[in-house]
């Protein structure tokens, strides 16, 4: 810390449009509690031990904490002291806090995701649930839906390998999760009462509707991890069958404020303050 100001920080790849700085300055004003956020980027081609080094630099310029993003989530576990139960269980980082006894990681798109549902939700029980995408964030969400009160997840990406990791990885845990294939697809959908997009199929740059058009049932509620649009083609095609919704913005605000409570070592009010930071950025 330096004249009472926190320092905190991203690391990751191509991360110069990350909405992450103007959330946590906004919650450092707005709570009294001032910090920066540096965007630490490693560009196209950064050397082997770019992370280590980084991270290392970070924990000696004192700074406070550090997100961590693409492409260094799980390979940041190795270069911590300590690892909360969140990232142990994920199998994966992104939030790095700096203190004197050690560097801790936890995983807050785990805890941000379930304490959005549970904002947004409430006690529905999530129930059985169709994620497309067995990705880094799709990973995270599995994880935080066997906290919901999840029945079965079914699992599709098209790298088969990346969904048989993640299944065997939910099954070790003591979850029920399954591999869909392409030819089970429609039938699980229209047997599930929740629907996750993991990927990034909906994006501005990859813009398309990920679930099959002949899937929809009697569904319960849709989340897309997607939040460029805010209401992606699947979000309103769920919203037109009736579904509850829960937006990748959500998501992106609630991991940021869970972050930031890890950095600050302070607890805020996140459905109070949300309004006032959407107005900060001038809506969704």
């Amino acid at each position: 810390m330096k004249n009472n100001v926190t320092k905190l920080g991203l690391i990751g790849k191509n991360i110069l449009k990350s909405t992450s700085p103007r959330l946590h300055v906004f919650l450092g004003e707005t709570l009294g509690m001032p910090c920066t956020y540096e965007l630490l980027e490693a560009g196209d081609d950064f050397p082997e031990d770019f992370l280590q080094q980084r991270i290392a630099r970070c924990a000696s310029e004192g700074y406070a904490g550090t997100n961590v993003t693409f492409p260094f989530k799980q390979k940041a576990l190795g270069f911590v002291d300590h690892k909360a139960q969140s990232a142990a269980l994920v199998g994966a980082t992104n939030t790095l806090v700096f203190r004197d006894n050690g560097i801790t990681a936890s995983n807050t798109d785990f805890s941000g995701f379930a304490r959005a549902y549970r904002e947004n939700f409430g006690q529905q029980p999530a129930g059985k649930v169709l994620m497309l995408g067995a990705g880094g964030v799709g990973r995270a969400i599995a994880f935080a839906l066997t906290q919901l009160q999840l029945d079965t997840l079914y699992i599709f990406d098209t790298s088969t390998a990346q969904a048989d990791d993640l299944v065997s990885s939910l099954q070790a845990a003591g979850a029920k999760a399954e591999v869909v294939t392409q030819e089970r697809l429609v039938d699980t959908m229209r047997s599930c009462q929740g629907l996750v997009n993991a990927t990034p199929i909906g994006h501005y740059k990859t813009p398309g509707q990920p679930f099959p058009e002949d899937g929809w049932a009697q569904q319960q509620w849709a989340f897309d991890a997607v939040y460029t649009p805010i209401e992606t083609e699947f979000l309103l095609q769920a919203k037109q069958h009736d579904l509850s919704i829960l937006t990748g913005f959500q998501l992106f605000f609630y991991q940021g404020i869970d972050a930031f409570e890890l950095f600050m070592d302070s607890r805020v009010d996140a459905k109070a303050i949300q309004p006032a930071f959407i107005a900060h950025i001038g809506g969704i």
